[in-house]
């Protein structure tokens, strides 16, 4: 077993509860209301400059060309399609300008946002992308789940969110961040165990932001 696949079971209960979350089925069929869904991509785009900033260290930081060749890729499609795709998601459901670029973050935001820009300031290739591979293989999991495209949402606010996290490049770009991962699992142990316990608090935030979207989308 790989150093991937032994820390996902590790978090197994985290893991399961974020893939099978409430917040994603009513995702995947399509009935989540559009507070929470607004609520939900509000607090999840204010993670884009630390994601973007771990993927400019993931480039700097990778062992060889090929490598940093992928993460430039990456980087690129995030910054075109994922981003377009919160665009206009927010001019459809009439977010403000100030709302989209400095909203007031929920505690699991902040929190999410702070393991990751903690990741990006050590510099650690392994520990960089145990959060970007949480994020990524995560996200591949739940979308996964809609199964066949014909089935999935009509409205697009639902599709393309699925569809930019379950699609062959995405899928391939995920088994080959899993393969790099383990490709540099640490030999010491001291440094195996702060990445382990990078990539387990990485999962428990992912439910917990999950968790946050629906209880602060319906107190609010």
């Amino acid at each position: 077993m790989g150093f991937a696949k032994e820390l996902r079971n590790q978090s197994a209960e985290d893991w399961d509860a974020a893939v099978n979350h409430p917040f994603v089925d009513q995702l995947l069929d399509g009935s989540l209301p559009d507070e929470q869904l607004r609520h939900y991509l509000v607090q999840d785009y204010q993670f884009c400059d630390a994601f973007t900033a771990l993927l400019g260290q993931a480039v700097a930081s990778a062992p060889s060309l090929p490598s940093r060749l992928v993460f430039a890729g990456v980087l690129g499609a995030f910054a075109s399609d994922e981003n377009t795709y919160f665009q206009d998601c927010f001019n459809e459901l009439d977010v403000p300008e100030a709302e989209r670029t400095a909203p007031a973050l929920g505690t699991a935001t902040q929190d999410f946002d702070a393991l990751m820009r903690s990741a990006l300031a050590t510099r650690s290739y392994p520990e960089v992308l145990a959060v970007l591979l949480v994020a990524e293989w995560l996200y591949g999991d739940w979308a996964a789940r809609a199964g066949d495209p014909t089935q999935w949402p009509v409205e697009p606010k639902h599709a393309e969110w699925i569809r930019l996290h379950n699609n062959p490049e995405y899928n391939t770009w995920v088994t080959w961040l899993r393969d790099e991962f383990d490709a540099v699992e640490p030999s010491l142990p001291q440094e195996r165990n702060r990445v382990a316990a990078v990539f387990a608090e990485a999962v428990r935030l992912e439910r917990a932001f999950f968790d946050a979207t629906l209880t602060s989308a319906a107190v609010s």
